[in-house]
């Protein structure tokens, strides 16, 4: 049972960092679902399902240094390194100048440091978010009070729009509104999962009405793009506090769903499992990974590099024939990276235990 609850976890998370990836790309893996209106905090909802209450406090802090907060310093270090190294050939620094409030503070305020890595600004903000989790655990609520109060939590967050621009609000208002689906995800795996059946027909034609609904309030109105009814997490950007945590729910049942209905026949693939057991490098890596190829295309192409370098980070050669081999490749290349890192880790390991 725990080891299909692992796998079933690791097809989630797969799921989440295509769904990352994607929207990066600006096309929804997802129809009617767009990556912006859900995809960071369905990790935060999958953070809540293997949430542990048995670790104490410190034990918690603990833990999640030595599995969120050194990966990501480790990542900060090496991408300094490759931003130098790439600055002449981009005609910039793509990042803030390296000091060393930019470097240990920043990642905890707005993660946008250093642009390559900018994918992980999530990294920090589950990391406070988990660890405001614990700490209002220790608050005596009722089961119900507690819910509510993570959704008036996620609300009253939401609503602080105006102040987002202040970086120092930021991690706060981030972390706010991402512990109500960090609880969800608590609840979801100790009192759903396996005892209530959510993935009845008439739940999935609810959820797909009240989604077809909530175009309505797409901010872009251009579903064709597959970026619209979104909010953006990232810069505290809500727009509808309502229409957010709706568009959320939504975005994870609807990929809860797609776990169960297709896990079954998924199950055996192992590269599914590395997709998810990879989900951290290529969170990390897929942009650096997107640039190689970009600047590989404009020197096949014979086009100036200066095409690339007067944009940002996220632009790419010819999106309408070039997504899907971005994708795929941004992934499969990731992913072996973060194959090859845990290669490396083990000889290390190996080694040191060798001459002992």
């Amino acid at each position: 049972m725990a080891e299909i609850f692992n796998n079933k976890i690791n097809f989630l998370k797969a799921l989440a960092i295509l769904i990352v990836v994607s929207g990066h790309l600006e096309f929804s893996l997802i129809p009617m679902f767009p990556p912006y209106s859900f995809q960071v905090i369905l990790f935060f909802f999958i953070a809540g399902m293997v949430f542990k209450e048995k670790y104490g406090f410190f034990e918690l802090v603990k833990k999640r240094i030595k599995t969120l907060i050194i990966p990501y310093f480790l990542y900060e270090f090496f991408y300094i390194g490759i931003t130098f190294l790439i600055a002449p050939l981009a005609g910039k620094f793509w990042g803030m100048p390296v000091n060393f409030y930019n470097e240990l503070i920043m990642p905890f305020l707005t993660g946008h440091q250093l642009d390559l890595i900018s994918p992980l600004w999530f990294v920090p903000c589950l990391f406070i978010t988990l660890i405001l989790y614990k700490l209002f655990s220790y608050i005596k609520f009722d089961n119900g009070v507690r819910f509510f109060f993570y959704l008036i939590l996620s609300f009253f967050a939401a609503s602080l729009d105006k102040f987002s621009d202040n970086i120092f609000y930021l991690p706060f208002i981030r972390s706010f509104f991402a512990l109500f689906f960090v609880h969800l995800g608590f609840i979801y795996k100790n009192k759903i999962e396996d005892k209530i059946n959510i993935f009845t027909p008439k739940i999935l034609y609810s959820v797909l009405i009240l989604q077809s609904i909530l175009w309505f309030f797409n901010k872009d109105f251009s579903p064709l793009d597959g970026i619209g009814l979104h909010y953006l997490l990232v810069w505290g950007k809500f727009y509808n506090p309502f229409i957010s945590i709706l568009t959320s729910l939504t975005g994870i049942y609807i990929s809860l769903f797609i776990a169960d209905v297709i896990f079954p026949y998924l199950k055996n693939w192992n590269f599914l499992h590395k997709i998810g057991q990879n989900s951290y490098h290529i969170m990390a890596n897929h942009l650096l990974v997107f640039n190689i190829l970009t600047y590989s295309f404009l020197c096949i192409k014979g086009i100036p590099f200066d095409v690339k370098n007067n944009s940002d980070i996220y632009w790419f050669y010819f999106p309408l024939k070039t997504t899907y081999f971005y994708f795929v490749v941004g992934i499969i290349s990731t992913v072996y990276f973060g194959e090859f890192l845990k290669f490396l880790k083990r000889k290390i390991f190996a080694i040191k235990e060798f001459n002992k």
